[in-house]
């Protein structure tokens, strides 16, 4: 009788987890993406509020945003395309993305640093600091998800 229970709570727990899984999937099918340019819209916005920007100042970091958001998704297609080969990187080329990235925020620093006054920059500063944080605590949050528990 003892089996029995076991065996049902087992197959009840197997498929309500399954259901649950389907309907993630479903539901991250179901949204649509945001246009590029929609997407720039509303960064721009978020740092007119957080920034408190002028019309002045919105017209020159209009058109850094978009160059942003277009390295990001060819980055994004790119690393989507070396996942899918399951080749991994060299450490060279470990060197290489990690520098061009480096090079790359050193860039927008210096041209966010132009447009921005100093207390602007300040805000701008601390803010990417808060989302650089949360990023890495989302990334190490989806890596515990994803490593299976070891059984002693």
């Amino acid at each position: 009788m003892k089996k029995l229970i076991f065996t049902l709570a087992l197959i009840t727990s197997l498929s309500f987890t399954a259901f649950a899984q389907e309907k993630g999937a479903e539901k991250r099918e179901a949204t649509e993406k945001l246009s590029p340019e929609q997407r720039n819209t509303l960064i721009l916005k978020e740092m007119t509020l957080n920034l408190d920007l002028t019309a002045s100042q919105q017209k020159e970091i209009a058109p850094i945003i978009a160059e942003q958001t277009a390295k990001r998704d060819a980055k994004n297609n790119e690393m989507r395309a070396q996942k899918e080969t399951k080749k991994p990187l060299t450490a060279n080329e470990k060197f290489e993305m990690k520098n061009k990235s480096l090079d790359s925020q050193i860039e927008m620093k210096a041209k966010m640093k132009k447009i921005l006054n100093s207390e602007q920059m300040e805000k701008w500063e601390a803010n990417k600091g808060k989302r650089k944080s949360q990023l890495h605590k989302m990334k190490k949050e989806h890596r515990n998800k994803r490593k299976p528990e070891v059984s002693k």
